[in-house]
């Protein structure tokens, strides 16, 4: 078994000497840089945003239905899952943004070297988080 093994992590490089590669890596053995977690973030965001797009639509038409209908939408969104709900809905709207105007930017040619690129991601992940959370203290102070 272990001439197998060995045998399949034998490759040749591009001069055509030998060389020893792993077989299959993994997130065990590989670090996920920034720019990785929120290209995969921004791609989950965007799937949030569908369904908590659902959530709101179906406010939207209870209130358009009846007195009856508002309340019970109502009573749900204030609740503490449709508190959950709308609050992690918040988050990916203004991280989907975020990290948007970030992909905006890079689309202009810029923000491709590795210090520039790090930072506009930190900076993403900041201004997420100061925005959702001003968001929240301005709906629950505004009432």
């Amino acid at each position: 078994m272990r001439d197998v093994r060995d045998a399949l992590m034998v490759a040749r490089n591009t001069d055509g000497k030998l060389v020893h590669r792993p077989l299959s890596p993994h997130l065990q053995v590989h670090r996920w840089p920034i720019s990785m977690a929120l290209s995969i973030l921004h791609r989950a965001s965007g799937c949030a945003l569908g369904v908590g797009t659902l959530l709101m639509t179906w406010w939207l038409v209870a209130a358009a239905r009846s007195p009856a209908s508002f309340e019970t939408a109502q009573w749900f969104m204030g609740s503490i899952v449709g508190k959950l709900l709308l609050f992690g809905w918040s988050v990916a709207l203004i991280y989907h943004l975020c990290s948007g105007v970030r992909h905006l930017w890079m689309d202009s040619g810029r923000g491709f070297e590795k210090a520039e690129y790090d930072h506009s991601a930190k900076l993403v992940i900041i201004a997420t988080i100061v925005l959702t959370v001003g968001a929240w203290i301005v709906g629950l102070t505004a009432g």
